[in-house]
């Protein structure tokens, strides 16, 4: 056989072994990176303008949307699911404490994924002591199975729980439920204007401001699951997935895996319903984690999902850091060495620091 013969099929099989590996190692890529080819985005939403100053009155301030001003504010119920968010939900509560009627709150004692959870806002309740008189608790465990209930089965009986809750509430027609995980948190500002217009879609999203590990990595404003529902009882019910064409603009925030703790990290990356992505055990190594958390990587090595090539290779790679604190919370900003981990320059998290203490259970 020729000698240039020889080479050419020791090239192919060298090229075709290094394929072989890239085929292994990046398989989970190709779904994501080839998502433009197969998949279609859903429907655009009709973005409603946000109008906002404080000087402005709220009567000019429905005008200028478009609505007509009440007489008396609408009663606000903000119904969560918890998970083990205690500082954003901490920071939820605080930011919205004068405009809601009742927060209700739903946690269970396992997680998408089957593990076992204790019950951290029972344990914890102490620290939410100052809006215990507005919160409605309910603990929710599962129905035992086994093998146990596939992520999104226990999800859909989780959700029967949260209705349950919210119709021993008090809730009442005509009062504004919002529906939103404990990182989505609605501005003031947005839950003002809905306290005291009429006259806005029924069922209306809300468009938040999407950051990642902490308010230092704004990645888009595509945050749109977060509802306001004008509660009408036999009609609405709880759930976080489309359920209108309308969406209002830049109405807060939506702050994902913004934890404390690295040991959060890996609970939540374990018990995400999206927990296959975890593909090895070294994902969840700490010093792997508090890496990617100061340099906006991604925890799972997955590529964005994006509908077009455009936006995927637009937002390859780490998340651009921002310098800029402005139009955040203002309890986050009042409490800033409290939440320093949640601000521009304080990506270093301590395994040590907790917001949780001995003895705080409220029984």
């Amino acid at each position: 056989m020729p000698r240039k013969l020889h080479l050419l099929l020791l090239l192919l099989l060298l090229l075709s072994a290094v394929g072989t590996a890239l085929l292994f190692f990046y398989m989970h890529l190709i779904p994501s990176l080839l998502r433009p080819l197969w998949d279609t985005p859903p429907r655009p939403f009709i973005r409603l303008p946000h109008f906002h100053s404080p000087n402005a009155s709220l009567p000019f301030l429905c005008r200028l949307h478009g609505f007509s001003a009440r007489s008396s504010p609408r009663r606000i119920f903000d119904a969560v699911i918890f998970s083990n968010e205690l500082d954003i939900l901490h920071l939820r509560y605080r930011t919205l404490l004068p405009l809601i009627h009742r927060f209700l709150l739903l946690e269970s004692n396992s997680t998408f994924t089957g593990l076992p959870k204790p019950l951290l806002f029972n344990k914890n309740c102490s620290f939410f002591s100052f809006a215990s008189h507005k919160i409605i608790y309910r603990s929710f465990t599962p129905p035992s199975s086994n093998p146990p209930l596939p992520p999104f089965d226990f999800e859909s009986k989780q959700r029967a729980a949260m209705n349950s809750l919210i119709s021993l509430s008090g809730i009442t027609d005509d009062d504004l439920l919002i529906m939103s995980d404990a990182d989505e948190i609605p501005s003031p500002e947005t839950i003002e204007l809905l306290r005291w217009c009429d006259g806005f879609p029924s069922i209306l999203h809300l468009e938040l401001r999407h950051y990642m590990y902490s308010f230092e990595f704004f990645v888009d404003s595509s945050s749109w699951r977060a509802t306001a529902n004008i509660y009408r009882k036999g009609e609405t019910f709880y759930r976080h997935s489309r359920r209108s064409n309308f969406i209002l603009v830049d109405a807060g925030w939506h702050c994902s895996f913004c934890f404390r703790r690295i040991k959060d990290f890996v609970f939540k990356m374990k018990a995400y319903s999206h927990a296959d992505r975890v593909r090895k055990t070294s994902f969840l190594d700490e010093g792997r984690i508090q890496r990617i958390i100061c340099e906006g990587g991604d925890l799972f090595d997955m590529l964005p999902e994006e509908y077009n090539f455009k936006e995927l290779l637009s937002k390859m790679g780490p998340i651009p850091k921002s310098q800029s604190a402005i139009n955040l919370p203002p309890y986050l900003i009042e409490n800033a060495e409290r939440f320093r981990y949640l601000l521009p320059g304080g990506c270093e998290r301590s395994p040590e620091t907790t917001l949780e203490m001995p003895d705080s259970s409220c029984g």
